[in-house]
């Protein structure tokens, strides 16, 4: 498997964003970056990123935490960010995004988990806390959920994909700012790009359309299930805080509501944010985490 490594320099001076690298091999010469913020002995807070983001995303929220006490914790999924690129569409399944993210949660030996997931991080952090749920202690959604291949995913998911993977371009800041209800300054959507010096770097973006299971046959719909009835009977503490104006999950809450029993009693709520929601309201929905958490959910 050829990787690509985004050359540091592109990462120098990013606006909100003077978290100190680490980094872990999550596979053979596959390096996965990480922001590891507040005390290392702090109770983990695991921020999980979709597409086609990355830790940057979650710079707002990363203080409240730390500043909490809380150990704040934030991947780049391989693919995006600082981690390695693979270079090829095939290098990607979900199986393998499962893998080096388990990994990476093995390697640091995370447990007691507060899991806050969105998108993509949803896909994979949904179906990580179902499998290894002694690592978990509770899970937080935003604008995420995790298909089994039963429904047909509508018709704005089936154009993005079908853009995602066949578009000569793929403007990624410009993607992003399309999902939020403020406007991204111009350094903000530089940040978004920077993880992408030229396309040969956007393997990993280009491929995660493709990869969610939308059908029975899908190679990822057995596990997908699995998981999705694991959490059927899921009753530690979960909360949903979706922003409400995602014209396709900002309703995804609803499913999630009903099939998993640590739902009830919670405080869930429907945000003024879009598909990105950290980006309109992330310093609110850090803030209630903490507070959710502190009053012994």
């Amino acid at each position: 498997m050829d990787a690509l490594r985004t050359p540091d320099a592109r990462f120098t001076g990013l606006p909100d964003y003077p978290f100190a690298p680490h980094y872990l091999e999550v596979a053979d010469d596959l390096r996965m970056h990480y922001v590891d913020e507040g005390p290392a002995d702090g109770a983990p807070v695991l921020m999980l990123h979709g597409e086609p983001t990355w830790s940057y995303l979650y710079r707002t929220m990363i203080p409240v935490f730390a500043g909490a006490g809380l150990r704040a914790l934030a991947p780049d999924l391989i693919g995006f960010g600082k981690s390695d690129k693979p270079a090829r569409l095939d290098d990607y399944s979900y199986q393998r995004h499962m893998d080096w993210l388990g990994a990476w949660v093995e390697a640091l030996d995370l447990r007691g988990i507060t899991l806050v997931c969105q998108d993509w991080g949803s896909l994979l952090g949904l179906r990580l806390a179902a499998e290894n749920p002694d690592r978990f202690a509770r899970i937080v959604v935003a604008n995420g959920f995790l298909p089994t291949g039963d429904t047909d995913p509508g018709i704005a998911f089936k154009v993005w994909k079908n853009f995602a993977v066949y578009s000569p371009v793929l403007p990624i800041g410009r993607i992003v700012a399309t999902g939020t209800r403020r406007t991204l300054s111009a350094g903000e959507r530089a940040a978004y790009d920077a993880p992408f010096p030229s396309s040969k770097f956007k393997a990993g973006a280009r491929a995660f359309p493709r990869l969610v299971p939308i059908s029975p046959d899908d190679p990822a719909t057995p596990a997908n299930r699995e998981a999705w009835a694991a959490l059927g009977q899921w009753d530690k503490p979960f909360l949903t805080l979706f922003g409400r104006h995602d014209p396709i999950l900002g309703r995804a809450d609803k499913a999630l509501l009903d099939h998993v029993p640590g739902t009830a009693g919670q405080p869930h709520d429907r945000l003024d944010g879009s598909h990105f929601v950290q980006e309109d309201v992330g310093v609110e929905i850090a803030e209630r985490t903490v507070a959710w958490m502190g009053a012994g959910a």
